[in-house]
């Protein structure tokens, strides 16, 4: 059995960010695919180049940031103020749309305005849902709020909790409101972003070349971890450890150690990813993404990677939501490739264009579900890990909503404090 002080789970941003700066060479990092990467992953084919979902990158963290941008020069990145619209009701209106009812009909927008006067506000809201009523009233929570995040987070939302987004959901008072009306202030916590001309994987890339030789197994797959052996058993051998780092979506990792666990707590959706590449440029060459409340249409939001990089012909993202329990067949692949054609015709996104090339994903998982008995589980959890030194780190193995740069952010916070247990 070979044994390492620090054996990671994972070769995703937040595994590969934490061997980077470890500052020791005694670390083994177990992947189970055959490439690093995990979701921000990107495909190069022909002319088009397509992540495994949007990824953006928005840095504020100093020396993330200062690393981020010398891998992206002028020559091989761009940057952009972001551009996103709604698709309501057959046309535009800028996001978000609660900032925005000024660009509804008369009609609508007098309704929405009224019911942000009548809306009954609370000081602790029951859920996800119940705070979007108290908050922004009827008309603004049915018209966009309530029909887009069912669309995203395929459940009831009466199942979320209030901070399910947390600092990523654009609030908006009354005041922002009609201030926005005459002078546009549509900012938001990514508006601006660098990406590589290359893909998001540029940052695998770069994170790749920090790690020693043979740092990496990959395609290995974990099937069971003995925590009073300290062992994790993988399809190819067992490993022993001092400190387990996983970065493991936390619902299959529940599964695999040697710890009881309520499996219920873990609730999330499931989302298929189309990228579409075709013959002929963008109708509209300014917008970045979009977001459809529309149920009469299948996705939920849709992004130009050719707007972005400013290659000739139009390459998109897609994006579907599912239940968890949901079968995503190559059936259904398919019967969702024809209706997003179709409905991107509709909306007039593509007109003569032709098909030339597509990749189909499924995410699984892809939105986590938060809700307050599943973030006390999750703590109790990890409190009981962290007696056994094994740590959580991601977006899916500490189980929460959070960007690329958080992840990175949380590995470099694990390292201090696991160096600060080690020192007593």
């Amino acid at each position: 059995m070979e044994k390492v002080k620090y054996l990671i789970l994972g070769a995703g941003v937040s595994g590969l960010t934490f061997a980077n700066h470890i500052g020791v060479q005694d670390y083994l990092i177990i992947e189970k695919e055959s490439e690093a990467g995990g979701y921000c992953r990107t495909k190069r084919s022909g002319e088009y180049i397509w992540d495994f979902a949007g990824h953006f990158f928005h840095f504020s963290h100093p020396e993330l940031k200062e690393k981020f941008e010398a891998i992206t020069t002028p020559e091989n990145s761009v940057y952009k103020l972001k551009n996103t619209k709604i698709y309501y009701k057959g046309y535009y209106v800028d996001y978000p749309f609660q900032k925005n009812i000024h660009q509804l009909s008369k009609e609508e927008m007098i309704d929405c305005l009224y019911d942000l006067f009548e809306k009954v506000e609370k000081e602790k809201y029951d859920n996800f849902l119940d705070m979007l009523y108290g908050k922004f009233g009827k008309g603004i929570t049915e018209r966009f709020l309530k029909p887009y995040n069912e669309k995203l987070y395929a459940c009831d939302l009466n199942f979320l909790d209030v901070e399910a987004m947390g600092r990523f959901f654009p609030y908006a008072d009354l005041k922002d409101i009609i201030k926005n009306m005459k002078v546009t202030n549509n900012a938001s916590y990514n508006q601006s972003f660098l990406y590589p001309k290359q893909g998001a994987s540029v940052l695998i890339e770069k994170l790749l070349e920090g790690i020693k030789e043979n740092g990496i197994r990959y395609g290995e797959n974990v099937i069971s971890i003995n925590t009073k052996k300290k062992m994790v058993t993988t399809d190819c051998g067992e490993y022993g450890y001092d400190y387990l780092i996983s970065s493991i979506p936390m619902n299959e990792f529940a599964v695999i150690i040697d710890i009881d666990v309520d499996q219920s707590v873990f609730s999330y959706n499931q989302v298929l990813v189309f990228n579409l590449g075709f013959d002929h440029p963008s109708v509209d060459s300014s917008i970045h993404w979009i977001y459809v409340p529309s149920k009469e249409v299948n996705f939920y939001r849709a992004g130009y990677y050719n707007n972005i990089i400013g290659s000739d012909n139009l390459s998109m993202y897609i994006e579907i939501g599912y239940p968890k329990d949901c079968v995503i067949s190559q059936t259904e692949i398919e019967s969702q490739l024809k209706v997003t054609l179709l409905n991107l015709q509709k909306m007039g996104i593509i007109t003569t264009h032709k098909l030339v090339d597509y990749q189909a994903i499924v995410m699984n998982p892809a939105y986590v579900h938060i809700t307050k008995s599943g973030m006390e589980a999750v703590a109790d959890f990890k409190k009981h890990l962290e007696k056994q030194n094994i740590y959580t780190i991601g977006r899916y193995g500490d189980w929460k909503y959070c960007s690329i740069e958080d992840c990175m952010i949380d590995a470099l916070k694990m390292i201090e404090h696991i160096t600060n247990c080690i020192k007593g």
